[in-house]
């Protein structure tokens, strides 16, 4: 059955994979994205608005002919609060209330697992405590509240809370660790490295999304931790990346909380690339329960989280000259390292 999709933050990492991806399947697709759509593999067959979510008539405009919309946009940690804080949650809002008065038939948003903050046990479940840390974490809380309130209206709006995902397009931090490998450099993590940290495949998140659109709204008007079933440690995960670039590399661990120290003053003056949220969790344990999407969506994870991240480094590899020199806060660009850069030589 073909049907008309809203892909907000369209011109995104995880709006590209999943405009593809739904192209792939045969649906119409529309993209919604603050940000230029300048991706020319898609042939015309992508209806692109260029706007704001926050702004509501470009909403009300976009939603026009729409009977799912996947909501994506997002403003990402390295941008302002204030600005995170009015694109997910005031964004989120005109999402809901435009879908509410166009008819769409259900809104699948794009939650984090940052809602859970810093936790004390694992696995995550869907019904813990939500805590986000950070002006990032904090705002994907209240978007979620927000969706909550739809739902009460009597909107379908199924919540996927994603773990970091990798693949096609993804670059922001996970650029550094690509950069290095490639160059031959050994790779720091904070503390052992030893700890359980689950990731995702961005295709393994599509079909996770596509359940989400695709199946009964009684099955899927609910909330649902998605991550790869297989996964590591950072040492071992990174390892992978660096075995396979070949140079014959190592993870290094370094003392965590001097680390943290540093890293906690060097993104106060502006010198670090890292936000509070990475910094404060690379080194603990983090993974969520994927049960629930197990057995009520049918999720079965293509990917392991090395598969997930040696992929994503070849994809680094084939389109470096792409985006050698560019960099930004989005992560489809590699993020500044600032002081890090430095630091890249000692290792």
């Amino acid at each position: 059955m073909t049907r008309s999709f809203l892909v907000t933050g369209g011109a995104g990492v995880l709006g590209l994979n999943l405009i593809r991806y739904l192209l792939a399947k045969g649906q119409r697709v529309s993209s919604l994205d603050i940000s230029a759509f300048a991706f020319e593999d898609f042939g015309g067959r992508v209806k692109v608005i260029t706007g704001d979510v926050r702004d509501r008539r470009v909403v009300q405009l976009a939603m026009e002919g729409i009977d799912i919309v996947v909501h994506t946009a997002s403003a990402l940690p390295l941008y302002n609060p204030e600005d995170i804080a009015s694109t997910q949650v005031d964004g989120t809002r005109n999402v809901l209330d435009f879908a509410l008065t166009s008819g769409v038939e259900r809104v699948v948003h794009i939650s984090s697992s940052a809602v859970y903050g810093v936790p004390d046990h694992h696995p995550l479940m869907e019904e813990d405590q939500r805590r986000g840390v950070g002006p990032y974490g904090e705002a994907k809380v209240m978007a979620e509240e927000v969706c909550e309130d739809y739902r009460a209206r009597g909107m379908c709006i199924p919540i996927l809370r994603p773990k970091s995902f990798v693949g096609p397009e993804r670059l922001g931090i996970f650029a550094m660790l690509y950069d290095w490998a490639k160059d031959g450099k050994n790779f720091p993590v904070l503390g052992k490295g030893d700890l359980a940290y689950q990731y995702l495949d961005v295709e393994d998140l599509c079909d996770a999304i596509w359940q989400c659109s695709s199946l009964p709204c009684e099955v899927t008007n609910d909330t649902f931790n998605i991550g790869a079933k297989e996964f590591g440690t950072p040492k071992s995960d990174f390892q992978a990346v660096l075995d396979y670039a070949g140079h014959g590399k190592r993870v290094i661990s370094i003392p965590e909380a001097p680390a943290v120290f540093m890293l906690r003053l060097f993104e106060r003056i502006g010198f670090s690339p890292l936000y509070k949220w990475i910094y404060e969790t690379i080194g603990k344990e983090s993974y969520l329960s994927i049960d629930k999407a197990e057995r009520v969506l049918g999720f079965r994870p293509k990917y392991s989280n090395k598969e997930a991240l040696i992929r994503n480094f070849q994809w680094y590899l084939d389109n470096l000259d792409s985006f050698e020199h560019a960099s930004g806060v989005t992560h489809g660009l590699p993020w500044r390292q600032g002081i890090l850069k430095l630091a890249k030589w000692v290792f």
